[in-house]
């Protein structure tokens, strides 16, 4: 079975071929990148690579969000569009999950970590128990603080994984401890290649087009306005 993953939800990109369970090709981008410009060609470029043709995939996996809303979308857009013109059937996974599959070998609690600006994060927190990855704090929008507080009760080692963990390290530490691990910065890349690893987990999604991204929280022109109309903002 040949698999395709898109990871476009935030400033990094990647894109991976895994057949039969073997990575064929995994193209990664650390630096930020015009997605709209980038992604298709860097598909375009390891299926030539790989000797493969798109209507040779059996499935595609894209990471939903949390993330840059425009990355989010464009990801999302890229993969529906594939999946529907070749009739191949789409998988959603969490950007936060595919994070957390990078750390496979930590026996503790793992947080993957994106930076929502403004002092809030999009985080979860995960578990490996019998090989699979399990959520012990769901995917969410918080307030740094509020994530700090609920992570403070777990009372054991937290792996802290993804490239935004920087501009919280510090307050990291300073309200963990010791608690607080820092995976090594090879970790901290979102990978395709992860990606479809946490897409084979799951159930193949049939209808394309009920598909949606995962925000897991309002965009800031629509919170902005519902603050105007003195509405709360519900979190996703």
């Amino acid at each position: 079975m040949i698999w395709l993953g898109i990871d476009t939800a935030n400033k990094p990109l990647s894109i991976a071929i895994v057949k039969d369970g073997e990575l064929l090709i995994e193209v990664n981008h650390s630096l930020a990148v015009n997605h709209s410009l980038g992604a298709m060609p860097a598909i375009e470029e390891i299926f030539a690579k790989a000797g493969l043709a798109p209507s040779m995939v059996d499935v595609i996996a894209v990471s939903e969000g949390p993330g840059s809303y425009t990355g989010v979308r464009i990801g999302v857009t890229i993969a529906k569009t594939l999946a529907w013109t070749l009739d191949k059937p789409l998988i959603g996974v969490s950007s936060l999950q595919a994070l957390a599959t990078n750390t496979f070998f930590f026996e503790g609690l793992i947080c993957p970590l994106i930076d929502a600006r403004r002092s809030n994060v999009y985080a979860g927190v995960y578990r490996y128990q019998d090989g699979m990855l399990t959520s012990v704090i769901e995917d969410a929008h918080y307030a740094i603080d509020e994530l700090l507080s609920l992570l403070s009760q777990q009372k054991q080692p937290i792996l802290f994984v993804g490239k935004d963990t920087a501009l919280h390290e510090e307050e990291l530490v300073k309200r963990l401890g010791k608690n607080a691990v820092i995976a090594p910065f090879h970790h901290h890349l979102p990978r395709a290649s992860s990606l479809i690893y946490s897409a084979q987990q799951f159930d193949i999604l049939s209808d394309v087009h009920t598909f949606v991204p995962s925000y897991r929280r309002i965009a800031e022109a629509e919170a902005n306005w519902l603050k105007a109309q003195g509405k709360d903002q519900q979190r996703g």
